[in-house]
């Protein structure tokens, strides 16, 4: 050993000390890990080396490395000290960062290929360089894998294009990259080296092969069309050798536990499949499409499953020759990968082969692919463990379709992709032009990534799940790459806080299944897809849908409803620059922006179809609304108007009860979107609502409104299971079922694959469920609603004293029971009901008040005291009288924040519970009828208008609220809410169902009938008005007799078909919207203002034969009373502007107005009022004024003597709206 090691310090002579341990370190290196026990480290005679590599000595290939590493180095004159040889364990233990190392690269080429790298990658850095040298035996490693090896182990290698010849062989690498197992892209055990370029073979042996053509020259070899004849005669024993075109490489495919892939070879006529296996596996890197190869004793074997039966398999004798050239010069082909990559023309084509139309939806096309080639670097990680990666910024790629490689693509690789499928548009969230590749296509990297790896943004925590569902299912390319989608975004709106992060694919893949409602591909025929000709797979045909459901989290679609919440011009009617001041101000006192899921039924937010997903909860502390329930996920919450079907009442919408939907992970796919706005202001005209100055005040509140029925579980809450349960119907669409008999994690612990029943609530069951209770059943009689009150409790500076409160009337149904544990919802237990029924007063307030939304009159509740068994806790307590006095109270109970309320649907057949008689609900018909001051009403808001009382002393504002509320014969009523104790109830919209529980019935002085507000009085959403159903009931058709001799509570709102007699009156007027004066050019109260608004009246008289009314017109109903177009209109209000005021009085033929009777301007409007085509019928919607006396005090004179009677008034009317001639 000694003299081996002088002999190799003089051979080479170091310069120096560090030169001279550095020979010593690395002959010593050489000797201890390349070749221990295999080669003798002393010289052999001559000082040649031996023709076998295994005859080596470590002189002589220490000799011989260290040669190649002078030639490879960029300065010749002196040994490379900077570099030191490194072993493969010592490599994998101590290397934890991606690196690079290159021998030939001097300081300058370093950087300039890091400046290019990171040019060329939008975000990644180069990777660092390392001074390492590797160098070790190239191995064949399980399931065809390569492995650089020295004595202290294995590392996997990848190589570009590798010859069969190398296996076996001692190298030298001098360009690799390392990819440590935690680096981005790799999940392996162990790292990875790339190698960069061919390695250098230390055995002269193994490059005089290499240089022969790869070996030794086979003898016999068939062209493909030949071999052909030998699978329709079979001879057992027979081998062939076949040499041909590489025409498709197969993925390597693992079945049964048997490992192989397929490559087809081809000529000018015939194609010919190979079957390679066992120890041939390491062919799969070596073998390219449109490489000329030649492969010998092949023999023909039946391949069971596959139609085609026979293919040519792999012996133990094959080998495999690359670059083949035949010895009488023919080629099998002359087709080069580079003739099928398409240009970037070819992928911006949307014309695909034979678009077909899905005859469920028009808009819905069913297309075919293309099978095409491609050449490109990868740009970007979508998503790994799903497969999905961006080529070239433009184009995405889907493997998904192949077994999950070994290597995963990072970013910065060069890929050459064959036989892969194009797709355009297959799903609007990803880039329009796609590839995907399946079973028969080709994914070669051509050169390694110089990118460092970073973890992409949308990774889904669940790698491998979706891949695995895709291979169990075999769904289509348009519903996978919709998951994807789906799956990156929930999870970053659910993971971690709602759901398990390993839950977030299955979620995704069982809302896929729900929503698309067809079925997929069905089971793959992997022998059919990869060798059939022509080829079929689930890529052949995709659907492409552009109504296909789109998922937003709760935090963009608040973001969006908030955006542009202001601006006011476009809360305005079209003609909104001729309101007065007074219009343009009521009118922006409150407005409404309802916007639907689905653009199909109304104004959108997306041009397509929305998905919510979230948790539903019990109203938070900070919640804006108390009385809704709201929608949660990881990245906030919006407020819920919600309703649900009544299954005991013919189905009809009611409030929503029940309690089982709090904690349901739920998909809700249809609901409304709104946006309130109240501002108080004081614009003098349209000209000034961009000055903020005229504002004192506004605010807005957001939130969404939706049915029970539209939505979609996702994963069940407890409660829920047993509601399901009991009601004998499938948890819909439940992704899991946790209950408490069977927990999560023991669930998880048996099922180690992933399925469906895995996907859990990360908050798990609530809190109690296993400790002892005692419950009490009772039926909801009444509710009041929810107020500000000063309980004295949790003082906070914001609210001194004020808690949310409210009350609820009930009826106790049976005794106090003790419960080992919560029993939540279940049915109904004989023992919970009683012979004696009494009544209490159940008073939530504080955290308590949240119950608000489920409690609803008529409905059962199971009341759960929690960690007690002591039943005096639900038994309310009683006013204590003196002795003699004989007391009317209902014992009261305080609610604590710690009880539970469950909804029991399912109820004994006892007379209790069966014969319940529901509250009694009044229609706007009836409430106009009756005499009874206080009354629950139930009817449709047709109208909302928001109103303002000022205190004289503090000056501050108080809004209310007052509705018009209609039923089906087309009655008014008025309501007057008074929200200064009150949070605010959302849910008071135009067409959605009302039911006002304890309102107050009055009359006004002028005999109308309106309802008012009280303390105890509380609203609840019955149902919610949709775009696509009628408008509300119109208002009832009037003789002007009749109207007139009807109570005036009894209508107020009437249509009315009659003849105009004659004019009274009209005015035209330009007033200043400074001070309201008269403004002709300038304002005559000389105020300054340079703004005007165009004001119309006028009062007709209207006859229908059995009576006669005197109507008020203005604005645009005038306008078209008088039938003047709208240049017309204009013009009128252009030569009103020059006097700034026109008033006359048609008085039968004679004419009397303000101002000089021979002006042109008044003759035209006396000629259009009187008219005969003036005077003609109409039909027209009126209100009654209310402030009208019934009579009035008339006197005549005949002759001498003066007669006074009491004559009765017109009726009067003004006109709501005109139908159009």
């Amino acid at each position: 050993m000694d003299s081996a090691l002088q002999l190799f310090l003089d051979r080479f002579g170091p310069s120096s000390e560090a030169e001279s341990e550095w020979l010593k370190s690395f002959f010593t290196f050489i000797c201890h890990h390349l070749c221990p026990g295999t080669c003798d480290p002393a010289p052999s005679a001559g000082d040649q080396p031996s023709p076998g590599p295994s005859q080596l000595s470590g002189y002589q290939l220490s000799v011989r490395v260290l040669q190649i590493i002078k030639d490879k180095a960029c300065v010749s004159h002196s040994l490379p000290v900077s570099y030191r040889l490194v072993s493969v364990s010592e490599l994998l233990s101590q290397q934890h960062l991606a690196c690079v190392s290159n021998l030939s690269w001097s300081t300058n080429q370093q950087r300039e290929w890091a400046k290019e790298a990171e040019l060329s990658g939008a975000g990644h850095r180069a990777l660092p360089r390392v001074n390492l040298l590797l160098i070790g035996w190239l191995r064949e490693g399980r399931g065809g894998e390569w492995k650089l090896a020295d004595s202290s182990g294995s590392v996997r290698c990848e190589l570009v294009s590798p010859s069969p010849l190398w296996l076996d062989r001692p190298v030298f690498l001098p360009h690799w990259n390392y990819i440590p197992h935690d680096a981005s892209g790799q999940q392996e055990e162990s790292g990875l080296v790339e190698l960069i370029g061919a390695p250098v073979l230390l055995c002269a042996e193994a490059e005089l092969g290499l240089a022969a053509g790869g070996g030794a020259e086979p003898v016999g070899a068939v062209v493909v069309s030949k071999a052909a004849g030998f699978l329709k005669n079979r001879v057992k024993g027979q081998r062939v050798s076949v040499y041909g075109q590489v025409e498709s490489v197969c993925p390597l495919l693992v079945v049964a536990g048997s490992t192989f892939f397929f490559f087809t070879l081809k000529d000018d006529t015939h194609t010919l499949p190979v079957l390679v296996k066992d120890s041939r596996l390491c062919w799969a890197q070596c073998v390219c499409v449109g490489q000329s190869v030649c492969v010998t004793a092949l023999r023909v074997c039946v391949l069971r499953g596959w139609k085609g039966n026979s293919v040519l398999c792999v012996t133990e004798r094959s080998q495999l020759h690359t670059q083949y050239t035949h010895p009488d010069g023919a080629q099998p082909g002359t087709h080069t990968p580079a003739d099928s990559a398409p240009s970037p023309s070819l992928l911006g084509n949307n014309e695909e082969v034979e678009p077909e139309e899905d005859p469920t939806q028009s808009a819905v096309m069913m297309k075919h692919s293309r099978v095409i080639s491609y050449q490109g670097t990868v740009t970007e990680v979508v998503n790994e463990g799903a497969g999905l990666y961006v080529i070239d910024r433009t184009v995405g790629l889907c493997v998904a379709y192949q077994p999950s490689a070994r290597r995963r693509l990072r970013a910065g690789d060069q890929v050459e992709l064959h036989h892969v499928h194009f797709l355009y548009r297959p799903c609007a969230d990803l880039p329009p032009s796609m590839l995907c590749c399946c079973l028969s296509s080709s994914l070669r990297v051509t050169t390694f990534s110089r990118l460092e790896g970073c973890p992409p943004p949308s990774r889904c925590p669940g790698d491998g799940v979706l891949p695995w569902l895709l291979a169990q299912n075999s769904t289509g390319p348009d519903q996978y790459l919709w998951v994807c989608h789906l799956t990156s975004q929930l999870s970053k709106s659910l993971a971690p806080g709602l759901l398990k992060q390993q839950c977030v694919c299955l979620l995704s893949w069982k809302l896929m299944e729900t929503l698309w409602r067809r079925r997929g591909w069905g089971q793959r025929d992997i022998y059919s897809e990869m060798l059939d000709k022509p080829h079929s797979c689930p890529l052949t045909q995709y659907r492409v849908d552009p109504a296909l459901p789109e998922y937003i989290s709760i935090s963009d679609l608040l973001q969006a409803l908030q955006s542009n919440v202001w601006s006011l011009k476009s809360l305005l009617p079209p003609k909104g620059s001729g309101l007065t001041r007074t219009q343009i101000n009521s009118a922006l006192s409150w407005s409404c922006r309802t916007l639907s899921s689905d653009p199909q039924t109304g104004d959108s937010l997306r041009p397509r179809p929305l998905l919510l997903v979230g948790v539903l909860q019990l109203p938070s502390l900070t919640s804006e609304f108390s009385q809704t329930l709201q929608l949660r996920d990881a990245t906030g919450a919006v407020c819920c108007v919600v309703t649900e079907t009544s299954k005991e009442d013919t189905g009809r919408q009611t409030a929503s009860f029940n309690t089982a939907w709090i904690g349901c992970l739920v998909c809700v796919r249809q609901f409304t979107m709104v946006t309130e706005r109240a501002l108080q202001s004081d614009f003098p005209s349209y000209q000034h609502l961009d000055e903020d100055k005229f504002i004192t005040f506004r605010s807005y509140r957001v939130y969404v409104q939706f049915s029970l029925d539209h939505l979609l579980i996702l994963s069940p809450s407890v409660g829920m299971v047993t509601h399901l349960r009991s009601t004998g119907g499938p948890p819909g669409g439940d992704v899991g079922k946790q209950t408490e008999e069977e927990p999560t994690d023991k669930k998880r612990r048996e099922d180690p694959n992933p399925s469906s029943s895995s996907v859990t609530m990360a908050t798990g069951p609530e809190g109690g469920a296993s400790q002892p209770c005692v419950t009490v059943v009772i039926r909801v009689e009444q509710k009041e609603g929810v107020a500000w009150k000063n309980t004295g409790k949790e003082l906070t500076e914001k609210k001194v004293g004020l808690q949310l409160c409210f009350s609820v009337r009930a009826a106790v149904i049976g005794p106090v029971v003790s419960w080992e544990r919560d029993p939540k919802n279940k049915p109904m237990m004989e023992r919970e009901v009683g012979p004696e029924k009494e009544k209490v007063i159940l008073v939530f307030s504080g955290v308590c008040s949240r119950w608000f939304p489920l409690l609803q009159p008529g409905t059962f509740y199971r009341l759960v005291a929690a960690n007690t068994q002591d039943p005096s806790v639900l038994i309310g307590c009683r006013v204590s009288g003196r002795s003699g006095v004989e007391l009317h109270t209902e014992a009261t109970l305080q609610v604590r924040s710690d009880w539970r309320l469950h909804t029991l649907t399912r109820l004994l057949q006892d007379p209790t519970c069966t014969q319940v008689e529901p509250p009694p609900v009044l229609s706007v018909s009836q409430v106009l009828d009756c005499s009874s001051e206080l009354v629950c009403v139930q009817g449709q808001v047709c109208e909302r208008v928001a109103v303002s009382s000022r205190t004289a002393e503090s000056g501050s504002s108080h809004t209310g609220v007052r509705l018009t509320m209609c039923d089906q014969t087309g009655q008014r009523l008025q309501v007057y809410l008074d929200l200064r104790h009150a949070p605010y109830p959302p849910g008071l919209l135009p067409g959605n169902t009302l039911l006002l529980s304890g309102v107050q019935r009055k009359m006004s002085r002028s005999g109308g009938v309106y309802c008012s507000f009280l303390p105890v009085s509380c609203i609840s959403v019955m149902s919610l008005g949709d775009s696509r159903c009628a408008p509300p009931p119109p208002v009832p058709k009037m003789h002007l007799a009749q109207w007139a001799g009807t109570d005036q509570h009894k209508c107020n709102m009437a249509q009315v078909k009659g003849h105009v007699a004659c004019f009274l009156f009209l005015q035209l007027q330009w007033s200043c919207s400074q001070c309201g004066s008269v403004y002709s050019q300038v304002c005559r109260s000389q105020c300054g203002s340079s703004c005007s608004q165009f004001e119309s009246r006028a009062k007709v008289v209207i006859e229908d034969g059995t009576g006669e009314a005197h109507v008020c017109f203005s604005g645009g109903p005038l306008q078209t009373l008088l039938g003047l177009a709208d240049s017309q209109w204009e013009g009128l209000q252009r030569a009103v502007r020059v006097r700034g005021h026109v008033r006359i009085f048609p008085q039968g033929r004679s004419l009397v107005c303000d101002g000089d009777s021979d002006d042109f301007l008044h003759h035209f409007l006396f000629c259009v009022c009187s008219s005969d085509v003036m005077c003609r019928p109409i039909a027209l919607t009126c209100r009654r004024l209310t402030n009208q006396r019934p009579e009035e005090v008339r006197r005549f004179t005949r002759g001498d003597r003066e007669f006074m009677t009491r004559l009765p008034r017109p009726l009067q009317l003004t006109c709501v709206h005109l139908e159009p001639d």
